[in-house]
């Protein structure tokens, strides 16, 4: 399976196994790469007669939980924040912090697949984003605006992401090494600037800011590529239902990164 920039991903167990088209099921799976199930063996002699393979029913239904808790969540802190503004420092950064603190528990310690783990990550990124969108829509443009910006970036997110969907099923862009390699050298170059780009003003609002933004959203909407090849080469492999939690937290994890770049960019534009 190809390498995915999506650290989470990366973690997950490994098979070999060539181009997939996403959501086509696991039907004949067993004699078709009946020798990559091998590594999930451990897995279903644990659970035998409870564990069954990855389907796409799972991965939507576990990505739907965690998004459903991450949304409770946000809305909770966001007014929250309203009530008491003196909230948004702590719940930005206890979001933010204990969001990344257990994507790294759950990359390099293998607990991907713990619910608890994936949904308390959804509970403290949903911390995060409340106290992030009012801040970005309370203070950088007219509190008059944040409703609509915030419903604006939500339907973006759910837009650019079932775009990337239709694209990837109809393998109108290959998910190959390359494309890979390319996209991980400008998240590099998207995340480290000078003082996160400020030093470069690509943070500080104007036509380099709205750039740079629409640069970002496209490495993220990019992202969703190679992350539904590492899911459907799972589905495909014969893994373990409970690696759909893995998948979730994955997708997650680039859906808040895509969500706080459209919001961003609208802050940009609103104030122009």
């Amino acid at each position: 399976m190809r390498e995915t920039s999506n650290p989470v991903f990366r973690s997950l167990p490994k098979q070999q196994g060539g181009y997939a088209q996403f959501g086509s099921g696991v039907a004949g799976a067993a004699t078709q790469y009946g020798h990559q199930t091998d590594q999930y063996a451990p897995y279903l002699d644990q659970r035998a007669g409870v564990s069954r393979p990855l389907t796409i029913d799972d991965v939507v239904t576990k990505t739907g939980i965690t998004l459903g808790v991450l949304s409770v969540a946000a809305v909770f802190s966001y007014f929250m924040v309203v009530a008491n503004q003196a909230l948004v420092l702590p719940f930005s950064l206890i979001g933010a912090f204990g969001g990344l603190a257990l994507v790294m528990i759950a990359t390099f310690a293998r607990k991907q697949d713990s619910p608890a783990l994936v949904l308390s990550y959804a509970v403290l990124e949903g911390l995060f984003l409340g106290a992030f969108s009012f801040l970005l829509t309370n203070f950088s443009v007219s509190s008059s605006n944040a409703g609509s910006m915030i419903g604006e970036a939500v339907l973006g997110t759910i837009g650019v992401f079932f775009g990337m969907l239709v694209v990837y099923k109809t393998g109108a862009i290959r998910v190959t090494p390359k494309f890979t390699r390319m996209l991980v050298g400008n998240l590099v170059l998207a995340l480290f600037g000078v003082g996160h780009g400020e030093g470069l003003g690509l943070r500080s609002g104007g036509p380099l800011a709205i750039i740079f933004s629409l640069v970002c959203i496209c490495i993220a909407a990019f992202f969703f590529l190679v992350d539904f090849d590492a899911a459907d080469q799972m589905i495909r492999a014969g893994a373990p239902e409970k690696a759909a939690w893995g998948i979730a937290l994955g997708l997650t994890v680039t859906l808040v990164w895509l969500y706080t770049e459209i919001l961003r960019l609208l802050s940009y534009i609103q104030n122009d």
